[in-house]
């Protein structure tokens, strides 16, 4: 699983703070995405759910 941070990202880290193993904010104020672990699967899966701006997709 991937996961990926469109354009719609308000930059308010909730991403980060719910799951750190796959998102993190850049030197550009946005969250970043990446590989998700097996082990984050379910905390990223709720950092989706969470997301204010509806920036997260979550691709197998």
């Amino acid at each position: 699983m991937n996961a990926t941070v469109n354009s719609s990202c308000i930059g308010c880290g909730l991403c980060a703070d719910t799951c750190p193993a796959v998102f993190s904010m850049g030197d550009d104020g946005l969250a970043h995405g990446g590989p998700v672990p097996v082990e984050a699967e379910i905390s990223a899966e709720e950092a989706r759910d969470n997301c204010p701006a509806e920036a997260i997709d979550l691709d197998a």
